[in-house]
């Protein structure tokens, strides 16, 4: 068995065995090390040297947690809040709360689409947009499931498809430019147009969530209520409203002229903390609180850094992405679907696409040109292969994120309510979808 293989297998069997994904990733990385040929000592070296490649993001994710405490304290979300509570009115009936619903459910995914191409900020807006809003979304019996799976499409399939923003860093910078570099004559006006089939496997699978799998009511503790009941318009303090405002501009701002999260977020949390609204003697409970709520996701996306180091050391991803050739014969759509299948593994191993490109492309744009796929096709399998597990990997940041904003009061599961949920929505669709653009295009 290949070590990569046995290595995510393992790593995913124990965070659906409700292990933390941490001791889960760290065990696996192990394995993977010790299968792959190396010593104990080479597979920690490894495991120690990769774990820089994650400080730089559990910062970034530490410093918005603060950012997003401050934020929520200035009272600005919770009049947010308020106002969409107010719309459902003292007795709702079944038409405006239907309003209610669909206009949040389209609001939120019009920022996580936002979030990747418009306004390039990723998941920062998560931890900001979603903690005021669970009164409501409880209120409205909203399955949190829903609202997950609602976040992930649109923080992967927008960059599969739109060449801006993180699109454009997907689709140009990184697939377009490996596979050029690996032999295949491609140009710019084809990528997109290549992953227009395997992302209308997306769009299949949040159809599905919101129509059948999620679409009736589930019910959770209504917690904070208190608080919203007790604001009134004229309770609002004005001044916070801007200056909140002016703290959300200037970490956007700074975020995109820097190209950093840790900057942007520091900026943020360092405006609310002189302008007056924060005080000095609950300015360090904050930043505490807000290090706290984020402090899962960058220990996970750490330990994840130093899997992706081991399982690389061991160069055990070229031999199974060769050990292909063997397998598949002649059979073209046989290719095509274990392509796809091994880049599933490697991707929800190292949770991020972007990484998965530069790994697989080596081998598999002479693989699929050796089986007489056309230019189109090889684009459809190597992106395909590349996105499919980054929806419903236990390590990557399209679960993680809305994770981080849904469970804040702990009524929802990482596994359970965001990986599984979003893996079995998107994963197998982005399979079926791939393997057809693969074979029609």
């Amino acid at each position: 068995m290949n070590a990569v293989v046995i290595a995510v297998c393992l790593m995913l069997a124990l965070s659906f065995a409700r292990i933390n994904v941490v001791i889960a990733l760290t065990i696996s990385a192990l394995v993977a090390g010790l299968v792959g040929g190396l010593d104990i000592h080479q597979t920690i070296a490894s495991f120690n040297d990769g774990l820089g490649g994650g400080a730089q993001i559990a910062l970034s994710y530490a410093l918005l947690g603060a950012f997003a405490a401050a934020l929520s304290h200035s009272g600005l979300t919770t009049y947010i809040s308020h106002s969409i509570i107010k719309k459902l009115g003292k007795e709702p009936n079944s038409t405006n709360t239907n309003v209610v619903r669909w206009t949040l459910l389209i609001a939120i995914l019009a920022m996580a689409v936002s979030s990747q191409n418009i306004l390039p900020i990723h998941i920062a807006f998560i931890p900001i947009l979603i903690p005021p809003l669970l009164h409501v979304i409880s209120a409205l019996k909203i399955d949190r499931r829903l609202i997950a799976c609602i976040l992930t499409f649109g923080l992967v399939t927008t960059y599969m498809i739109l060449p801006i923003g993180f699109g454009g860093i997907f689709l140009n910078d990184i697939l377009l430019a490996n596979l050029n570099n690996n032999g295949l004559e491609a140009v710019h006006a084809q990528v997109p147009q290549a992953m227009l089939l395997p992302a209308l496997g997306m769009v299949s699978g949040l159809l599905v969530a919101i129509f059948i799998t999620y679409r009736k009511p589930r019910e959770y503790k209504v917690i904070a209520a208190e608080a919203n009941q007790d604001i009134t318009d004229s309770g609002i303090n004005k001044k916070s409203i801007i200056i909140s405002l002016v703290a959300i501009v200037s970490t956007l701002v700074v975020q995109l002229q820097t190209d950093s999260m840790i900057f942007g977020a520091l900026t943020g949390f360092i405006i609310f903390r002189f302008s007056g609204i924060i005080k000095q003697n609950v300015g360090q409970d904050l930043f505490n609180q807000g290090v706290h709520m984020m402090a899962n996701i960058g220990f996970i996306m750490i330990a994840a850094a130093g899997f992706a180091a081991v399982v690389k050391s061991t160069g055990e991803v070229n031999t199974l992405v060769t050990s292909l050739g063997d397998i598949i014969g002649d059979n073209k759509a046989l290719a095509a679907i274990l392509m796809l299948i091994v880049g599933l593994l490697i991707t929800m191993g190292i949770g991020s696409s972007f990484s998965t490109i530069p790994i697989i492309a080596t081998i598999y744009v002479p693989l699929a040109l050796s089986f007489g796929f056309s230019v189109p096709a090889t684009i459809a399998l190597v992106g395909t292969a590349a996105a499919l597990g980054d929806a419903g990997s236990p390590a990557s940041d399209s679960t993680l994120g809305p994770t981080a904003g849904l469970n804040v009061d702990g009524q929802h599961d990482h596994i359970r309510d965001s990986v599984i949920p979003t893996f079995v929505h998107y994963n197998l669709p982005l399979l079926g979808f791939g393997w057809l653009a693969a074979m029609v295009l």
